[in-house]
């Protein structure tokens, strides 16, 4: 695998992480909440959907789905995949750092066993 494919796979996994913490924040909204507790159905559909984390997230995985297609031209499929695995972790420091959540020692364990096999699959 080359760096730029590389690059890109990096790109797009973070891409991916960063929307699910925008749509975390979307949801999180009192606007969003305050439609989903006591609104019709429509009205909490429509307040989901312009939520600004919401619709930033939506963008993030578009961008990043574009970059992942150009990876996927360019290396197999079996490669590139398992990096998605860094998702997770990416994911996780994130809500760490930002919503304080918690990494609990079997999260952490997860987040090494994810890392390590990333690594193996790569060298193979």
């Amino acid at each position: 695998m080359t760096l730029p494919v590389l690059g890109l796979i990096l790109l797009s996994i973070t891409l991916s992480a960063i929307a699910q913490v925008l749509f975390k924040v979307g949801m999180s909204s009192a606007g969003v909440k305050q439609a989903l507790a006591g609104g019709s159905p429509l009205d909490a559909a429509l307040a989901v959907f312009l939520s600004a984390g919401v619709l930033g997230g939506l963008s993030l995985y578009g961008i990043g789905t574009v970059l992942w297609l150009g990876v996927l031209s360019k290396t197999e499929v079996s490669l590139a995949y398992p990096f998605v695995g860094l998702g997770f972790v990416f994911t996780a420091l994130i809500g760490w750092l930002l919503f304080g959540e918690s990494l609990t020692l079997m999260r952490i364990a997860g987040i090494a066993l994810i890392i390590a096999g990333i690594v193996v699959i790569s060298r193979g």
